[in-house]
């Protein structure tokens, strides 16, 4: 069977590329192995208020707007005005982003994995189906199938762990909490209405320290009477956080765009994605369509537009992680001006010393 372009997962990435690709008249067909896109969440379920302005599946899933974020480093917390968005039913706000492509005209398959991705660009799905896509594009998330046939893999990794709890104390900020001990990481307190995603993600050669570091945390808020005991829907998930991953490769005659956190576009300090994943999922699919259309360059203008748009702070991202995990590599915690350095909150974050002696 023939289809232009084949996508693979239909998260925020992949519906939105499924979308732009369908409109733009491409035949499109996407997969995705879960029985229903988009669940189980494994999300914070925050997105910046740029992104809510110009995507209606945001607003048809708000819960709460979100005027700020507070950091909490020492005991007076740094309120910071620039952060604002909303908190979303990520479940609603994915399920949008599906409806859209579907009435866009692409064609979507859930409960279907791709099987096998062949060195001559053939796809084999797990109903039996093969195709011959002249693009695939890659949003299957941070351990992608489609990246890895084309040795495209994210090998910079957190994980992170996540409840949701009652919320004692009306909130209008998402709370972060940085500490030495949260190695590579953070914790979260995001309000959703009368409840809160309270969550804490670490580098991965410290994820046996997630347990204990968010239940520590839960009982620290609710000795301070802002959320309840109980804490329901336990989730986890796996962040990439080193940076940009291709994000063009060749399998054969089909050429490989990924987007999304396949292609490493959330940050890797915050580990925010989903705006970079709308972001990118729409670029992917006008750019595959435009190549199913014969337009060859098309291809290269995605790489460059991505790494245009993305590539600035991913790139400071990932330099000032570097910088903080230093500190550990090296047998010491970082102190309080090194978490300051490493948090997107404080001036010093963009600042660069070293350009900063040089110019006095």
């Amino acid at each position: 069977m023939s289809v232009d372009v084949l996508i693979v997962g239909l998260g925020p990435a992949g519906a939105s590329a499924a979308a732009a690709a369908a409109q733009a008249g491409a035949r499109v067909l996407a997969v995705d192995k879960r029985a229903t896109p988009g669940q189980p969440v494994q999300c914070a379920e925050f997105v910046p208020a740029a992104l809510a302005l110009e995507t209606p599946a945001v607003r048809a899933a708000a819960v709460q707007e979100i005027a700020a974020m507070e950091t909490y480093l020492t005991d007076d917390p740094l309120r910071s005005a620039g952060f604002s968005g909303v908190m979303i039913d990520r479940a609603r706000f994915d399920a949008a982003l599906v409806a859209q492509a579907l009435k866009a005209g692409a064609e979507l398959v859930s409960g279907c994995a791709l099987v096998a991705f062949t060195e001559d660009g053939a796809a084999l799905l797990a109903d039996g189906r093969r195709f011959t896509p002249r693009v695939v594009i890659g949003a299957d998330g941070p351990r992608s199938a489609v990246g890895r046939a084309v040795g495209l893999v994210n090998r910079d990794l957190c994980e992170a762990r996540q409840i949701t709890v009652p919320l004692r104390v009306a909130h209008d900020a998402t709370d972060i909490f940085l500490a030495p001990e949260i190695v590579g990481g953070y914790g979260w307190l995001f309000p959703r209405g009368d409840e809160a995603n309270l969550g804490l993600g670490v580098a991965a050669q410290a994820r046996g320290s997630l347990k204990p570091l968010l239940e520590q945390l839960h009982q620290e808020l609710i000795a301070e009477g802002r959320v309840g005991t109980q804490a329901r829907r336990l989730i986890g998930g796996t962040i990439p956080v080193g940076g940009l991953v291709g994000p063009v490769a060749r399998r054969g005659a089909a050429t490989v765009l990924l987007a999304g956190d396949a292609a490493g576009l959330t940050h890797p300090i915050t580990g925010a994605g989903i705006a970079t994943a709308v972001l990118s999922g729409r670029m992917a699919g006008e750019a595959a369509a435009q190549m199913a259309a014969g337009k060859a360059a098309a291809e290269t203008d995605y790489a460059e537009e991505i790494e245009d748009l993305f590539g600035p702070s991913l790139t400071l991202a990932v330099r000032r992680r570097a910088e903080l995990m230093a500190h550990y590599a090296a047998g010491r915690r970082p102190d309080v001006a090194a978490l300051r350095r490493a948090w997107i909150a404080w001036p010093e974050y963009r600042t660069d010393p070293t350009r900063v002696e040089e110019l006095a």
